[in-house]
C-alpha cells in the first residue's frame, strides 16, 4: 500500500506531500460521473481502516528522507472525513510536521457532523467541493450515498466557516450539460455569497472520468466565471481546454474586463496578447491596477 505519494513541486504551495488514508481501494460517500477512480458503491464508513500509527511511520520515514517538505496533503481514494481516527491523526501530524502547512481535500458531505468539524480545525487549509447548490445536481453528478443532503452540506459549511480563521477554499467542478446552466450557477452564486470563502477554484475534466461525461473550455469556464458576483474570489483552475488565440485590449478594455473579474497571470497569458499583456504592465505601474494575493495566487484588481 502506498500511503504517501511524491513530493512534488507545487507552484502554489512550494514541495507538496501527499497522504492517501484510504491506499487499498475507493472508499467514498460519492460516486462522481468525473471521478479518476473507477465506479465504486457509495458507503457512509470506510470498510478498510488502516491504524493511525501505520500512518505515522510511513510520514516519518519520509520526512526524513525529505526534509525541505511546504506542504502535507490530506486525500484519500475517496473521502478523507470518512476515516474514523482523522481527528487523532491530525493530532499526531501537528506533534511532528513543524513549519510544514498542512492541507485537506474534502468533498464535504458530512461537514454537518460536529466531530468532523473539530478534526478539520487542526488543518492550516482547507479546501471542500462544492459541485452543486441544489439536490437534484447533487444526485445526478456527485451521485451521493444516501442520506447526504444538499442543504446539510450549505449549513455545515456555514457553520464550520463561522470557527474557521484559516484558509478555507471551495472547489466546484463544472461539467458540461450538468451544472453548468444558470439556474445552478445562480443557486451557487447566492450561496457562496453568504460563505464568503476565501478562494473559489472553477475548474472542468482534465483526467479521464468514471463515466462519460464532457468538459468545458477555458473559454466556457470564463464565461461562467461572469455570472458570479465580481466580489466572489474566483480563480479558474485549468487552461488545458483553451480553444481560442489571444486578443487585443485596449486600457479601457483591460479595466472593464478585471472590473467584472479580477484575473490571474495564467488568465492574462490566455486572453491578452504580448501588446495587450504590456499595456496592463503599464496599468500596473501607473497604479490604476494592483496585484492582490488570495491564498496562493496574485490577481489582478482595479485600484480601489
Amino acid at each position: 500500500m502506498n500511503i504517501i505519494f511524491g513530493p512534488v513541486n507545487s507552484r502554489r504551495f512550494g514541495k507538496s506531500l501527499g497522504l492517501d488514508l484510504s491506499p487499498s481501494k475507493k472508499q467514498c460517500n460519492f460516486d462522481c460521473l468525473y471521478c479518476e477512480l473507477s465506479p465504486a458503491k457509495t458507503m457512509g464508513s470506510y470498510e478498510d481502516v488502516i491504524s493511525v500509527q501505520e500512518i505515522m511511520n510511513a510520514l516519518n520515514a519520509t520526512l526524513g528522507e525529505h526534509q525541505d517538505i511546504d506542504v502535507l496533503t490530506i486525500t484519500a481514494n475517496g473521502e478523507p472525513t470518512l476515516y474514523p481516527h482523522l481527528s487523532e491523526l491530525m493530532d499526531e501530524i501537528n506533534k511532528v510536521k513543524g513549519t510544514i502547512k498542512t492541507l485537506i481535500l474534502s468533498n464535504a458531505a458530512n461537514i454537518h457532523e460536529i466531530h468532523i468539524q473539530e478534526a478539520l480545525q487542526k488543518f492550516d487549509t482547507v479546501k471542500l467541493s462544492l459541485d452543486c447548490a441544489t439536490g437534484r445536481c447533487l444526485k445526478r453528478l456527485d451521485r451521493a450515498h444516501q442520506g447526504v443532503k444538499v442543504e446539510e452540506i450549505k449549513s455545515g459549511m456555514l457553520s464550520f466557516k463561522e470557527k474557521f480563521f484559516k484558509p478555507l477554499i471551495i472547489e466546484i467542478l463544472i461539467v458540461k450539460a450538468l451544472n453548468d446552466n444558470d439556474e445552478e450557477i445562480e443557486a451557487l452564486n447566492e450561496y457562496l455569497l453568504v460563505l464568503k470563502p476565501t478562494r473559489i477554484d472553477i475548474g472542468t475534466i482534465d483526467r479521464p472520468p468514471a463515466y462519460y461525461v464532457e468538459p468545458l473550455s477555458y473559454e466556457a469556464l470564463r464565461e461562467i466565471s461572469l455570472k458570479f458576483d465580481a466580489t466572489l474570489p474566483i480563480y479558474i483552475a485549468t487552461r488545458k481546454m483553451v480553444t481560442g488565440e489571444p486578443s487585443h485590449y485596449s486600457s479601457d478594455d483591460i479595466l472593464e474586463t478585471i472590473k467584472k473579474r479580477p484575473l490571474t497571470l495564467a488568465d492574462v497569458e490566455v486572453l491578452f496578447d504580448k501588446e495587450s499583456q504590456a499595456r496592463l504592465q503599464i496599468l500596473v505601474d501607473k497604479n490604476e491596477i494592483e496585484i492582490e494575493t488570495c491564498s496562493g495566487y496574485d490577481f489582478f484588481v482595479q485600484k480601489s
